[in-house]
């Protein structure tokens, strides 16, 4: 045994878990009721149409922002899931994703900015995403279960918690590493701080802010997952059951069903913010920019021509 005193953390949190329970029930009560909403409407929008429909739907998204390789990828793996029965698990997951990244997203990059612009903000973030990064991701649940049953909410909560570090780590970092002489010359043109932010470093820093969202996303994925062991719905819930049961091939064919999904959420938000040469949108551009180019040079033409007319005029005068 040790003779260092045991100071009583755990139970200042079971103490403080307790008197939140008590005190605002209503603002815990609003909360669920939101996210279960809104994860519920979210599911109920992607499986509206049919799912082979809605597979095509995101392998046209790949096509448009990555390639037809990756959409190609993407109409094979979804039709998997399709045949393997999953789907309506695969979008509860994807809903409930998309619910916390957004909200994570919402909150990391303000924050981000701050931590950027200040350094007495960035001292005090910096401690708190290194507990949120390091805490293990079971340990969230605890907590979330007890404010918010079993559902999405706890779901959303604890993977907007665990999602959030990255993104506000990466936005501050986008921000600092954009050019000071940069800065300094929007400066010099008589920029305010509002007009430098969104004209000069969130433009810059866009690759590395995005590069956060994406990791928000990563990490939100795994955490959708680890929240079936709270009953969120979802390809979780069925690795749970699949766990509980010794069910290798369900256990199996779920783990394959979230990889599908994290590939084409990894690959689409990195593509965001940057150039893919075989994307849609980057043909498209590219159409655009010879139309207008030869547009130019027909309209040129005519003054050329204009000019020689008049050159052999002034010659035979």
């Amino acid at each position: 045994m040790s003779f260092l005193p045991h100071p009583p953390i755990g139970d200042f949190a079971d103490t403080a878990v307790s008197w939140l329970k008590a005190t605002v029930p209503e603002l815990l009560d609003g909360i669920q009721d939101t996210f279960n909403t809104l994860s519920q409407n979210l599911t109920d929008v992607l499986t509206l149409l049919p799912a082979l429909v809605m597979a095509v739907i995101f392998a046209v998204l790949a096509l448009f922002i990555r390639s037809w390789k990756f959409a190609l990828f993407v109409l094979i793996g979804m039709g998997l899931i399709v045949s393997m029965e999953l789907w309506m698990e695969a979008m509860q997951l994807l809903a409930m994703v998309i619910v916390a990244t957004v909200v994570a997203v919402i909150i990391a990059i303000p924050v981000g900015i701050l931590a950027a612009k200040s350094s007495i903000v960035s001292a005090i973030v910096r401690p708190i995403c290194d507990f949120l990064q390091t805490m293990p991701a079971l340990v969230y649940l605890v907590p979330v279960v007890i404010f918010f049953s079993i559902g999405f909410a706890p779901g959303v909560v604890a993977t907007i918690i665990f999602a959030m570090a990255p993104g506000i780590r990466l936005t501050e970092l986008g921000i600092r590493q954009v050019d000071s002489e940069t800065v300094e010359a929007g400066q010099a043109f008589g920029g305010t701080g509002g007009q430098i932010l969104r004209g000069i470093q969130l433009p810059l820093g866009l690759p590395t802010i995005m590069a956060g969202v994406n990791q928000v996303i990563m990490l939100g994925l795994s955490m959708a997952v680890m929240a079936g062991f709270v009953g969120a719905p979802g390809l979780g819930k069925t690795v749970v059951s699949a766990l509980s049961t010794v069910n290798v091939s369900l256990g199996f064919e779920a783990g394959l069903g979230i990889v599908i999904l994290a590939i084409f959420l990894d690959r689409i938000t990195a593509a965001v913010g940057q150039e893919n040469k075989g994307s849609l949108i980057t043909l498209i551009r590219g159409q655009r920019k010879a139309a207008a180019k030869k547009a130019k040079a027909e309209a040129a033409e005519p003054d050329t021509a204009s000019e020689e007319s008049e050159n052999v005029l002034q010659g035979a005068h």
